[in-house]
């Protein structure tokens, strides 16, 4: 079985027309935060530290923890965003 960290890229267009900006999202899945004693009215969490998918990308067992078992919503979500700007040459005026 082969062992995945997931990091997922999303980028967004920007809506100012003067500059472009650029918006990258990672996205990590860290520890696991499923309960395991919720039905005896406890708190245990397993361990896990870091989601790491169990299957390909596109896949149903690319949502499965290959550490622990747990699906990927289980898992503490962190996002950094990274924002990169494009400036636009504004049109010269000629006076004409």
């Amino acid at each position: 079985m082969r062992k995945r960290q997931v990091v997922v890229r999303r980028e967004e267009p920007s809506w100012n027309s003067a500059s472009s900006a650029q918006v990258v999202r990672t996205v990590r899945y860290r520890e696991c935060q499923k309960n395991h004693a919720a039905g005896v009215g406890g708190h245990a969490v397993d361990g896990c530290r870091e989601f790491m998918a169990s299957g390909e990308e596109g896949t149903s067992n690319a949502l499965t923890c290959a550490a622990c078992g747990c699906h990927r919503n289980f898992h503490k979500r962190e996002v950094e965003a990274e924002v990169g700007y494009e400036q636009h040459a504004s049109p010269s005026s000629n006076g004409v």
